[in-house]
């Protein structure tokens, strides 16, 4: 019988995080204010303070963190300042961040979305009539009416 491996250390830094074995299968939610390592599957959601996800692991359920970095399957959103979605990643959901990278190879099917869903200052400075914000608008509409 595989033994499940769930371990919490003190980092170099005091900080303290969590490790889920890849054999480990947890069904509900997690809330941590520590740094998590996800090798094994989740069905649930996850709030903490920094997220990461072994290759093989698999989460089923929204992801909130500080930082994110992504390298198996999550079927459900991703909310964080920093998301990371590596080469061997998949996520099935939208992903909202305030800084983003994607290696070459990785998938993602849903959207996008800066700032947390917010409209980024930048932006929301730009005059009403602002081609950019009009055709951004129209493509999320048109967007949203062919996925009904």
């Amino acid at each position: 019988m595989a033994k499940a491996f769930i371990s919490s250390r003190a980092s170099i830094n005091g900080t303290s995080f969590s490790m889920l074995g890849g054999d480990t299968v947890i069904s509900g939610d997690i809330t941590a204010s520590a740094d998590l390592h996800i090798d094994g599957s989740v069905n649930g959601d996850i709030a903490c303070k920094a997220l990461v996800q072994g290759e093989g692991s698999e989460i089923n359920g929204a992801v909130r963190a500080e930082s994110v970095r992504v390298a198996g399957l999550v079927r459900g959103s991703v909310s964080a300042r920093e998301v990371v979605i590596l080469k061997t990643a998949r996520i099935e959901g939208d992903v909202s961040y305030d800084t983003l990278t994607i290696e070459q190879g990785a998938r993602l099917e849903g959207r996008l979305s800066p700032n947390g869903g917010q409209m980024p200052p930048s932006i929301a400075r730009l005059p009403a009539s602002a081609p950019i914000e009009v055709v951004a608008e129209e493509a999320d509409e048109e967007l949203s009416a062919a996925a009904e």
